[in-house]
């Protein structure tokens, strides 16, 4: 609910900082103190239309601020967490618009688009008025109320994302019919580049390791030449390296004497010729053993280049072929009888529209039995209202031959007929502004238990009504305070003094400057601006008096 409002050099307001609390508000005070400067101020923190008029003369901006508790607002919550602009229980929006008309907006300190302000705000506040923020003008609000009233809000989100999933599919099929020649010639192309790669059968790795067999067999006769010469060197000619050894060991082991430091070298000579003997035996056999395999180089040849050539054909990396080949058939097979066929299309856009007409036929049925309910009770509170000639109707226009919507298989209208015999015809072409704030009042008070906006403004309900009409205005208004939270602009005795709170709107001049001032009145105040609005400027006791009684009637009273 709304908690405080604080507007800066808006109007002639230089400066309000208002506390709100849940219950009825009522604001009062001499037509032209500045009443609307609340309810304009308000329509702006929820993205209304601004100008530079806005702005208090002399001023280099408005500012316009309002803080809202949304602990029990689970639609506002959701919206803050999805956006990550959540801040505990907490939610300020706020409003800067500068002389020359531009303006920013704030969500929780982070500037945002004015458009969040909107969607945010739908969530927060609901603004009746005979302005631009009706909001039971639009035919969303029209189906909003009706589902909650009926209680199938859960039902009407399962039949939207039904909705969701068949129109989804639906666009696949009509892109895939639309385009069955391209998918036919993609067809033959894939079909025809899959065989291609299925006969080359490129395993992942291969090329790798055909490259190196290739390598090794190309230098096959420099391999079998370069190990036969080692071998001769090792062991098998004159002064090779093992006869140069053994003459070298030969030498220390005819010294005259023996020597002890010697010792280890002599050591280290024999392991030498022993090592270098292993090597030669080794060499000797690797020469004998070595197959150069000219067929098997042609072999490696053929397939390498018919890998390189199908790379060069695709103008891919020859490594990146079985991951092409891979890719080409998943999309034949998607294609080709798979998941994006047109056949296997239709039948899946076939059980999906099965799935939201069952969903969409249970939130119609829902519907017409709470349609039915809502307009009975909507004409009782109307009655009350002194409207009993007025013919409520929520209309059901079905969709033109079933057409699935996401909101179902209907279009949602609220229809009035002021005078009987008269055709019921929209809200908007019918109703005169006090009309329809008296029958937003009737609606929501119908819908209250169910509704979920947690703050409702109404401006000015009480246009044209008076006596017992206007009495039963302030107790219906009370009842859905004791709901939620009111906001009212009224003129009438009998609604200000049912009221929780009641705010004092006034207009002072200074220093040849007009200033707005708002208040928050105590009992004795209330009393006395109860009486200002029945007996006008001159206050008698009596008026005193009946105000008094009125002000005690109206809140002694339990509805």
């Amino acid at each position: 609910m709304l908690t405080q409002l604080t507007v800066s050099n808006y109007a002639i307001a230089e400066r309000v900082e208002l506390q709100f609390s849940k219950g009825m508000t009522a604001l009062t005070g001499e037509t032209g103190a500045g009443k609307s400067i609340v309810l304009d101020a308000l329509g702006l923190a929820m993205g209304g239309r601004a100008d530079a008029g806005a702005v208090r003369h002399g001023a280099k901006r408005a500012d316009i601020t309002a803080t809202f508790d949304v602990s029990r607002i689970a639609e506002a919550r959701q919206w803050l967490e999805k956006h990550e602009l959540d801040d505990d229980n907490q939610c300020i929006l706020r409003r800067v618009i500068s002389k020359d008309g531009r303006s920013r907006a704030y969500i929780n300190g982070q500037p945002c688009p004015l458009a969040h302000l909107k969607d945010l705000g739908s969530a927060l506040m609901d603004i009746h008025s005979q302005h631009q923020h009706q909001s039971l003008l639009r035919r969303e609000t029209h189906r909003k109320l009706l589902d909650e009233f009926a209680g199938v809000e859960a039902l009407g989100g399962q039949a939207r994302e039904a909705w969701k999933t068949w129109h989804k599919t639906r666009q696949r099929l009509t892109e895939r019919q639309q385009n069955a020649d391209e998918t036919e010639a993609r067809l033959q192309l894939l079909r025809y580049q899959v065989e291609e790669l299925d006969r080359l059968a490129l395993e992942q790795g291969e090329q790798a390791q055909l490259e190196k067999e290739q390598e090794q067999l190309s230098h096959a006769d420099a391999v079998l030449h370069n190990s036969h010469q080692a071998t001769l060197l090792c062991t098998e000619e004159d002064n090779s390296a093992a006869d140069l050894l053994r003459q070298a060991l030969q030498q220390l082991e005819q010294l005259p004497v023996e020597v002890p430091e010697l010792a280890e070298t002599i050591q280290m000579l024999h392991e030498a010729q022993i090592q270098i003997t292993e090597a030669g035996d080794n060499l000797r056999h690797f020469v004998e053993d070595y197959d150069a395999d000219p067929a098997r180089l042609a072999e490696v040849e053929e397939r390498l280049s018919a890998i390189y050539q199908m790379a060069r054909k695709h103008r891919i990396a020859p490594e990146t072929l079985p991951d092409f080949h891979q890719a080409l058939s998943a999309e034949l097979a998607s294609l080709d009888d798979g998941e994006g066929s047109v056949e296997r299309l239709q039948v899946e856009l076939d059980e999906q529209r099965a799935v939201f007409n069952e969903l969409a036929s249970e939130l119609s049925e829902a519907r017409q039995q709470a349609a039915a309910n809502l307009d009975q009770r909507i004409a009782e509170e109307l009655a009350q209202l002194s409207m009993p000639a007025v013919q409520f109707v929520t209309h059901l226009n079905r969709n033109k031959e079933d057409e699935p919507a996401p909101h179902g298989l209907e279009d949602i209208e609220f229809l009035v007929s002021a005078n009987p015999g008269q055709p019921a015809r929209p809200l908007a072409k019918v109703a005169s502004g006090g009309e329809l704030s008296r029958i937003s009042l009737a609606i929501q008070v119908v819908v209250a238990q169910t509704s979920t906006t947690p703050t409702l403004v109404f401006d000015e309900v009480d246009v044209g009504i008076g006596g017992g009409t206007a009495e039963v205005v302030g107790r219906l208004l009370r009842s859905l305070g004791d709901n939620g939270q009111v906001l009212c602009v009224t003129h009438l005795a009998q609604v200000a003094a049912q009221c929780h709170q009641h705010l004092f709107v006034s207009k002072f001049t200074e220093a040849e400057a007009t200033y707005s001032r708002i208040e928050s009145l105590d009992d004795d105040g209330r009393v006395s601006e109860v009486a200002r609005m029945l007996g006008g400027v001159d206050m008698t006791e009596h008026t005193i008096a009946h105000a008094h009684e009125m002000f005690t009637k109206g809140q002694a009273t339990h509805h």
